[in-house]
């Protein structure tokens, strides 16, 4: 099934085979824009050489953490059949170093907060200083009041705040 080293074009099984993504997956990115094919007479897909690199540039920004929606807004700034070169890597990349360093930051915090959550951040600790700070939770009755899978961002924790997590508390943040 592998196709000749100068192939034109690939079906989606070779386009599997060379990229390690799942046929069902290239399925997906079609669907969601990432990549293009073009039809034969007999409907099947074949794809373009260069959808090898958009695959690979896809999953490696998969990889670290860019939402599909993201890449394919990168994808589009590209001019239309033009794989991404080196030099659009690192301009893309570029722009996405703030967003990860944001979530580098959080995952710190949360990795140093971890000992006093039990995870989940409903059972109103009163030491839970990443969902329920100064038990606020528990004000409002017992057993679970909710399930909060999102984390306060940075810009709810206030100086004061950050200075009393040795007492093992955060306190409320303004309006987060």
């Amino acid at each position: 099934m592998t196709a000749p080293w100068n192939a034109k074009e690939l079906t989606v099984g070779q386009l599997s085979e060379r990229s390690g993504v799942a046929v069902s997956a290239l399925h997906f990115y079609e669907a969601k824009g990432l990549i293009t094919s073009r039809r034969t007479t007999g409907n099947q897909r074949r794809y373009s050489r260069d959808t090898l690199r958009r695959v690979a540039f896809v999953r490696l920004a998969q990889r670290i953490g860019i939402p599909l929606k993201t890449i394919k807004d990168a994808l589009a700034e590209l001019p239309e059949g033009r794989t991404p070169t080196r030099a659009d890597w690192a301009r893309l990349s570029a722009t996405w170093r703030t967003e990860l360093d944001d979530r580098i930051e959080q995952l710190l915090r949360l990795r140093d907060d971890l000992t006093d959550c039990i995870g989940c951040g409903c059972l109103s600790l009163d030491r839970c200083v990443l969902a329920n700070p100064r038990d606020q939770l528990g004000e409002e009755g017992p057993g679970a009041r909710r399930i909060d899978t999102h984390l306060r961002p940075p810009s709810c924790v206030t100086r004061q705040e950050e200075r009393s997590v040795s007492d093992g508390a955060r306190g409320a943040a303004r309006g987060c």
